[in-house]
């Protein structure tokens, strides 16, 4: 399953939805009529360096997410899932259908602009340790309206407070064993926090006002980690609350890998979410937890079979340490690489495979999911039941080779090349 996730802000930057503008010029014209101003000047240029202030880097921020959208919707398979960080979830809930464009950008406008009167207040990033003595270390030094804002990933957390306890706990934090950076984010105020609350229950007042439409693809909720319910006041509800309450992104990432998904792809030119995901989903239990014998596990058994007897033997050692969620593309594979892989899978596994499998599970652990689904493999994939091989029939076709190559060379994209190779079938 698959799931596309939208950046919030903190990730603007000059330059941003370069390309973008000229391609989806319509929703430029839209987004201007709403902000009274020129978003691709604003985005491009930077003038008066505006995108380093609330009210002009939430819109910015928005309407560059929804371009990554517009590009997607051409260019990408439909997604089962959405989530956005703070911010990025009204994109996520655009893409859903919720509301139209400009309903959106008139939200996260007043959003930008009430957040933004909030004032006194900033935000830091802890990274390097857990939650329990990020907890700890707020109690133990007395400080005063500081709050867990942000559970980004198991051992990286954004606190919220006023600038001068952040000033003061910031050496103090820097001291804790395992710390490794006590970071200031890009915002203007204290944002999840209870600081924000005037300003969320003004923003309530306006949400009431709106049509909320029903969800046509599942949303994550940053408040609950959970998917947004069908009733409209509830999203109107979570929305309001999601400015003065902590973004649970390490819970919503949780249950989205537990719903299946094996697939994340963040719209945007940022790749934080993705960083965040990847920690997410790797992260080992607490050093003090007591260890636990490990359950049979035919999952983790098919990832590492594929790394260590489809990829390593193609790729070498670097094989064995590669990301289960990374994508292959990671590693430069051309074309008839790709065909090879799907050669020796299925020699591995016993059963006929073809290259578009590859195309369209572009990880260790995406490919092991489809392959669980087809009873063949299940069974091959159980250590302890050796399955003998199955001939294999060498795959030939001259217009999938065709296809791979315009492929490698940046003629054909691969989700393109997939879907042709798909209709050939």
């Amino acid at each position: 399953m698959r799931c596309y996730v939208f950046p919030g802000q903190g990730t603007q930057k000059k330059g941003m939805g370069r390309g973008l503008f000229e391609r989806f010029p319509d929703l430029r014209r839209r987004a201007d009529r709403v902000l009274g101003y020129s978003i691709e000047e604003l985005c491009l240029h930077n003038p008066e360096r505006r995108l380093s202030e609330t009210g002009y880097a939430q819109p910015a921020i928005y309407v560059v997410n929804a371009l990554h959208w517009a590009a997607a919707q051409e260019d990408l398979p439909p997604a089962d899932f959405f989530a956005g960080h703070s911010l990025g979830e009204y994109s996520a809930l655009l893409a859903a259908g919720a509301f139209d464009f400009e309903t959106g950008l008139t939200l996260v406008r007043h959003r930008a602009e009430l957040m933004g009167r909030v004032e006194g207040g900033a935000m830091a990033a802890v990274v390097g340790v857990c939650e329990r003595i990020v907890e700890e270390t707020l109690k133990r030094h007395d400080a005063t309206g500081v709050v867990i804002a942000n559970y980004n990933a198991p051992e990286q957390f954004v606190l919220s407070g006023s600038r001068e306890e952040l000033a003061r706990i910031k050496p103090l934090f820097e001291k804790v064993e395992g710390v490794r950076g006590f970071v200031p984010v890009r915002v203007s105020g204290p944002f999840h926090a209870p600081a924000m609350a005037p300003a969320a229950a003004r923003f309530r007042d306006l949400l009431d006002t709106v049509d909320v439409g029903e969800l046509r693809t599942p949303v994550i909720s940053n408040v609950t980690g959970r998917p947004f319910g069908p009733d409209a006041q509830e999203v109107r509800d979570l929305l309001a609350e999601q400015i003065a309450r902590p973004v649970r992104w390490t819970d919503c990432v949780r249950y989205l890998r537990d719903a299946g998904v094996s697939v994340f792809t963040e719209l945007g030119e940022a790749k934080v979410l993705t960083s965040l995901i990847d920690r997410i989903t790797t992260a080992h239990e607490p050093a003090h937890e007591p260890a636990r014998e490990p359950a049979p596990d035919p999952r983790r058994d098919l990832i590492e079979r594929i790394k260590r007897e489809v990829l390593q033997p193609e790729i070498g050692d670097d094989a064995l340490g590669f990301d289960e969620d990374a994508s292959f593309r990671q590693l430069g594979l051309n074309s008839i690489i790709y065909v090879r892989l799907a050669r020796r899978v299925g020699t591995v596994l016993g059963i006929p495979i073809k290259p578009d499998v590859i195309f369209q599970h572009r990880s260790c652990a995406a490919l092991a999911d489809h392959l669980l689904t087809r009873d063949d493999v299940a069974r091959a994939a159980a250590p302890e039941v050796p399955v003998p091989p199955a001939p294999l029939r060498e795959y030939q076709d001259e217009r999938v080779t065709a296809l791979l190559r315009d492929c490698a060379n940046g003629t054909l994209g691969v989700d393109r090349t997939a879907e042709a190779i798909r209709a050939l079938a």
